[in-house]
């Protein structure tokens, strides 16, 4: 379908058959429309039936379950079990998988600090680990095909001012970790698309210049890495203007950029007029990334405020995704809808 069969679609939708996310985003040329889950939330049978409806979603991303201190909590002993159950729930429904994530400081096995390894011992680790995680997840490995297609293989690397995390990592072998884990990751799953990942890089700023130039670098060194991971956990009312312009700026260092981590919380009580701004900020997010051609999808974090993280993270705020605690759609759903649309002509 193309741009002449939005008018075909919305008269559908008025009828009862609803003209959903990941139709519309694959109608304004997007990969994928998608959203993360947490391995406990498999549990409630109705919210997992909207989460595997393709008509909403043909991605998922597992929000905690491939994470370091999950993956290998022991040095040697890995345990894949709960990233299995997500991606075994996509293969059965025909959604695509983003894997999360090789590398992070939060979320870290407590033997990786503790060991205080030296460089040459700590880079070992870093592929070790990347690579049997990655390797794991291909296709001629533990899956008959490549459920995941993509991985945030770096994840938070830099503070809010441009400069570089001091983490584990960082501390112990500068910035060469970044060659290791992503050369890891291709040899590991050559067909898989490669990410750095992080928040606050919505508009231009010290850390999305940081990001960029990291970006620009390791393209020159030869380095694989194909995309920018844009998390856009925003607040109300406060989208940076400078949005599109920023990921065009990203796509024009010759990678994709991807809205990995979608939510924009307000400070509650939910007012109407909340949730009216809500579905403005929504729509200008997701129009950003249509107008860019290589920004080629979006993935919501988690689609119900039944399972946010941030009223744990952000105390008296909330009521940040597109579907409310009773999983019924909110304001914000059409913004979305809105956002895939084509600007109206003058």
């Amino acid at each position: 379908m193309q741009f002449g069969s939005f008018a075909l679609v919305l008269l559908l939708g008025a009828h009862g058959v609803v003209a959903q996310l990941d139709v519309l985003a694959k109608l304004a040329g997007k990969q994928y429309f998608g959203s993360a889950v947490d391995n406990p939330a498999l549990a409630d049978k109705p919210y997992v039936r909207q989460l595997t409806n393709r008509l909403d979603f043909s991605q998922l991303t597992p929000s905690n379950t491939m994470k370091w201190e999950t993956i290998q909590p022991q040095r040697g002993v890995f345990n894949f079990t709960g990233g299995d159950e997500i991606v075994k729930l996509a293969q059965r429904n025909g959604q695509k998988v983003r894997g999360h994530t090789c590398l992070w400081h939060s979320q870290l096995a407590p033997w990786v600090e503790a060991g205080k390894f030296d460089n040459a011992t700590l880079h070992e680790i870093i592929h070790d680990h990347c690579y049997k995680m990655v390797r794991h997840y291909r296709g001629d490995v533990g899956f008959d095909v490549s459920w995941i297609v993509s991985w945030d293989v770096v994840n938070e690397a830099f503070e809010d001012d441009g400069t570089f995390r001091k983490t584990v990592f960082y501390n112990t072998t500068g910035l060469t970790y970044f060659d290791t884990v992503f050369r890891s990751a291709r040899a590991a799953d050559p067909k898989a698309k490669l990410y750095i990942n992080d928040y606050n890089l919505e508009g231009l700023g010290p850390k999305s210049d940081a990001v960029a130039a990291l970006v620009k670098d390791l393209k020159a060194r030869g380095v694989p890495i194909d995309g920018i991971g844009v998390q856009g956990h925003l607040i109300l009312g406060r989208v940076p203007t400078t949005i599109k312009e920023n990921f065009q700026r990203f796509a024009d260092l010759g990678v994709e950029v991807a809205i990995t981590e979608l939510d924009i919380r307000m400070e509650l009580p939910v007012t109407p007029e909340k949730l009216e701004q809500q579905r403005k900020d929504y729509e200008t997010v997701i129009a950003a990334c249509r107008a860019v051609k290589k920004c080629i999808g979006v993935t919501i974090w988690d689609y119900t405020d039944k399972y946010s993280w941030v009223p744990g993270w952000f105390e008296g705020e909330g009521a940040a995704l597109p579907w409310d605690e009773d999983l019924k759609k909110k304001p914000a759903y059409n913004g979305i809808a809105s956002g895939w649309l084509p600007p109206r002509r003058a």
